[in-house]
């Protein structure tokens, strides 16, 4: 088996000290307060704060995951995550600049902003445990568990368990003592680092003797394989190595509903957890909009086709691989293809990946578990320094529990992410709709957490109903049950709620009740022209992520009319951005 040269580690470990070292440079700026430590002081530029988004959710399991929906469903597969763009535009348009404007530290303080009372307390007290500690925590654990299969095919002479505890305390530390600064200049440099190993890896895939001697991908393939939207046949046709076309009932699960009702790690309507912290880390509301901007294009349209070749390579290469072991084909490929060198550079790349996620969770989670719980709850009036310092004790107990759950609890769960999907199947409707109408309250939110897990539950123990055909049952259930308890209980108090709209200016027709006795707020309006702006974006995304790939295949006349379709989508929404003044915004 051949081991890795001192040239791949000479990439490896010089990765790692320039992390290190950009960690140390930061350290002094972070711990001047809580402010700069999980925010950057307000002072991210978009570019920064939008690739800061990308690269932590660009993490190790992610190419992984990718090449396992190409390798299972072909490209069409992707549109389990493809169809995500909707609501990633929907935050773009519409809650960017409001996360800017609110002024807050972290989402979850938006809960007290927004709703009055012990319920509002209540709320945002549990979601810091919740979502700070035993999601987060999960979250790593899946990341930590992908990096320990990368590791143990590609450096099978290293220990894995060992490495992945060497890792996060390295990690841990440099996120611990740099805080957001050094998290998203690291996250800035990994993003590169991580996107030109895949590019490479994927050039040297296409290239290698098993392809070019069968002809080259499109010829040893079906074509079908090639297809960038489900054709939603189950025909005898449609069947190579395991992997079969999309059924039309997860497509439209997906398309038409779990995007905007589900609460998913990166993805939750409306924006929130670490999406909401960059876009409250940027300079102003402008670099909000277009950090997340920025984010979606890259996300969607820029990270995936490296994956996407080289999950198809792989079933090339590796076409007895079982079905539960696609995923590993990637990492196969890249064992089969790389050359000394770059070897370590592939590993260095992913270990950007994987570092970026975990240093930005760790700072994410952090932020819940001080801002919204220690000093909300149990400290309230203690010093800056001190916040940091505790901070940063949380920092590393939160990783040492994440290194928990990977190595002892993780391993017994299946099915995690559907059941996460399932489980926050609804959340979503009221994550949206708290901006947009008044009479939402604390107990709506709290019972479109706690329904999702009622109907699961019961169509786990009374029914055979599965997921994707659980979610629309479950949505269905969540919102009802929400509107019932949103009139059922009071609503939040007008004082409230006028600070509320003082605050974010949100507008609309569902604000009258409110923004009636508050004439002086000049609040915004246009929200026409954002739903343009909106499905202009989502043509935009889908226009250039498509006219990419045409291009990939060789196909320059399709992919020169969605390329050009994408720009002129884009430049409609500049024009109407800067009709609007957005580029003066403060």
């Amino acid at each position: 088996m051949e081991q890795l040269t001192l040239l791949d580690y000479s990439f490896i470990v010089g990765y790692l000290l320039l992390t290190l070292g950009i960690g140390l440079w930061f350290s002094s700026r972070a711990s001047e307060n809580v402010g700069e430590f999980f925010l950057s002081g307000r002072k991210l530029p978009w570019w920064i704060a939008g690739t800061g988004m990308v690269a932590t959710t660009f993490a190790a399991d992610t190419p992984l995951a990718v090449a396992g929906f190409v390798a299972k469903n072909g490209i069409a597969g992707n549109w389990v995550w493809w169809t995500f763009v909707s609501g990633g535009m929907l935050t773009v348009f519409f809650f960017a600049r409001l996360w800017r404007r609110a002024e807050i530290l972290t989402d979850l303080e938006f809960i007290e902003l927004r709703y009055s009372g012990a319920a509002a307390r209540f709320l945002r007290g549990f979601k810091a445990i919740y979502f700070g500690l035993f999601i987060n925590a999960i979250i790593i654990g899946w990341v930590n568990l992908a990096m320990f299969k990368i590791i143990r095919i590609m450096v099978p002479e290293l220990n894995p368990e060992l490495t992945i505890v060497a890792l996060v305390l390295l990690t841990t530390f440099y996120s611990g003592l740099s805080g957001l600064w050094g998290v998203s200049i690291t996250d800035a440099v990994q993003f590169v680092i991580a996107m030109t190993g895949c590019i490479i890896l994927a050039v040297l895939a296409v290239q290698s003797p098993a392809v070019v001697s069968a002809g080259g991908l499109t010829k040893a393939l079906p074509a079908w394989m090639f297809d960038f939207f489900p054709t939603f046949s189950s025909s005898s046709g449609k069947s190579i190595t395991g992997a079969v076309a999309m059924p039309f009932i997860s497509f439209a699960a997906m398309a038409f509903v779990q995007w905007w009702s589900s609460w998913y790690p990166g993805s939750e309507p409306g924006g929130g957890g670490y999406i909401a912290q960059r876009m409250m880390s940027a300079k102003n509301e402008k670099h909000s909009l277009l950090a997340t901007l920025w984010f979606t294009v890259a996300h969607y349209c820029l990270r995936p086709w490296p994956w996407i070749i080289v999950g198809l390579v792989s079933l090339v290469m590796f076409p007895d691989l079982p079905a539960n072991q696609k995923e590993d084909g990637f990492v196969y490929v890249m064992k089969a293809v790389l050359p000394p060198g770059l070897k370590g550079l592939l590993i260095a790349a992913f270990l950007a990946a994987y570092m970026s996620t975990l240093s930005t969770h760790l700072n994410w989670g952090t932020s819940y578990l001080i801002n919204d719980f220690y000093k909300r709850f149990l400290k309230t009036d203690a010093s800056e320094r001190h916040y940091v310092t505790v901070s940063k004790i949380t920092t590393f107990l939160t990783a040492a529990f994440a290194l928990y759950i990977t190595f002892f609890v993780l391993d017994t769960i299946t099915g995690a992410w559907e059941f996460i999907i399932q489980c926050g199947a609804g959340t979503g409707f009221v994550l949206i709709l708290r901006w947009f109408w008044w009479r939402l309250n604390a107990w709506s939110e709290i019972t479109s957490m706690v329904a999702p897990f009622i109907a699961f539950t019961c169509l786990q123990l009374f029914t055979t109903i599965t997921f994707p055909f659980s979610i629309f049952i479950i949505v269905a259930f969540t919102i009802t049950t929400t509107l019932i308890v949103t009139f059922l209980t009071p609503p939040t108090e007008t004082t409230q709620l006028e600070t509320f709209y003082r605050t974010t200016r949100v507008g609309g027709l569902l604000w009258k009740k409110i923004s009636r006795n508050l004439p002086d707020v000049k609040s915004d309006t246009g929200f026409v022209m954002l739903f343009v702006d909106w499905a202009l974006g989502i043509i935009m995304i889908y226009a250039i992520l498509f006219g990419t790939g045409k291009f990939i295949f060789g196909d320059i006349l399709q992919g020169s009319l969605y390329l050009g379709a994408g720009v002129i989508a884009g430049s409609f929404i500049f024009a109407d951005l800067n009709r609007r003044g957005w580029n003066n915004l403060n």
